[in-house]
């Protein structure tokens, strides 16, 4: 395939998508802005195509293959001849719409500009670029490569062309993509971040414990995981920017973090990436 796929940040959701990517055989440029990262994000591909490996879904030389599709780079310059780029850097409009910003002059006219993000608005991304009609937003679920469903987040003036090409992407990608607008916290975020929120606020006033509170949404509601262990799992800081985004962007009460979910961010109680959250790690 002649089509390279850029991804930015070598994270958790990016490391994700440049191994989704490169497993569907796509050729795949991942940058970071330091070495260590890109190496970290390498060794999570490595480590995650090494346990199909074990369970005998790919050959030890597809694995090598996939791998060998995956160049990493610190620079952006290496991403000009992408078709098409995605975004998988810190939930922060400010950061965002300056790599767009950038990504617009280095890239062909052509590119399409994707944002993994999970809450900010594409429009806005999309106004940071001279080419908003193909900003588009594909929030890929963690992990990316077990969760089937892309988010596909139509800007303003997100082009029908754009979202069609992203949509017949993602089937390649082997995920089902499902579209919404442009709206703070999407379809995703806006009904789970409240719920979680509300399990917070649940803990909070002593309706119940932890434990409590997570089994019967896994027993009852048939949930994989509980709230808070969900929480732990996304991270809090992430869960209380996402409210923070519902909260300013609806300017509804009914969306306002809970305060002991604050609390929790401002001790660095960020669930499972610390150490501890709503439990301990």
């Amino acid at each position: 395939m002649s089509e390279l796929i850029g991804v930015v940040g070598a994270g958790t959701m990016g490391n994700g998508i440049a191994q989704v990517a490169a497993r569907a055989g796509f050729d795949v440029v991942m940058r970071d802005v330091r070495d260590e990262f890109l190496q970290r994000g390498m060794s999570a591909i490595d480590k995650s195509l090494q346990r199909d490996v074990d369970k005998e879904r790919l050959t030890p030389d597809e694995k090598q293959a996939i791998i060998g599709r995956v160049k990493s780079t610190t620079e952006l310059e290496s991403l000009s001849s992408a078709t098409l780029v995605v975004e998988a850097i810190t939930e922060d409009v400010g950061v965002k719409s300056n790599l767009f910003r950038e990504l617009d002059q280095i890239t062909s006219p052509s590119t399409i500009l994707a944002s993994n993000t999970s809450s900010i608005s594409i429009t806005k991304l999309g106004a940071a670029t001279s080419r908003p009609d193909k900003v588009i937003g594909m929030h890929f679920m963690n992990p990316v490569p077990v969760m089937k469903l892309v988010e596909v987040i139509r800007g303003l003036a997100t082009s029908d062309e754009t979202y069609d090409k992203v949509l017949s992407l993602s089937e390649k990608l082997g995920k089902a993509a499902l579209d919404c607008n442009d709206s703070p916290g999407f379809v995703s975020n806006r009904v789970l971040m409240p719920m979680i929120n509300e399990a917070v606020f649940a803990l909070y006033e002593g309706v119940a414990t932890r434990e409590s509170i997570d089994g019967i949404m896994k027993l009852g509601m048939n949930h994989p995981m509980g709230p808070l262990t969900l929480a732990d799992f996304i991270g809090l800081d992430v869960c209380l920017a996402i409210m923070n985004v519902l909260y300013e962007g609806l300017g509804d009460p009914k969306y306002r973090p809970c305060p002991l979910l604050k609390k929790y961010v401002d001790a660095g109680w960020l669930g499972r990436k610390s150490g501890r959250g709503f439990y301990e790690y």
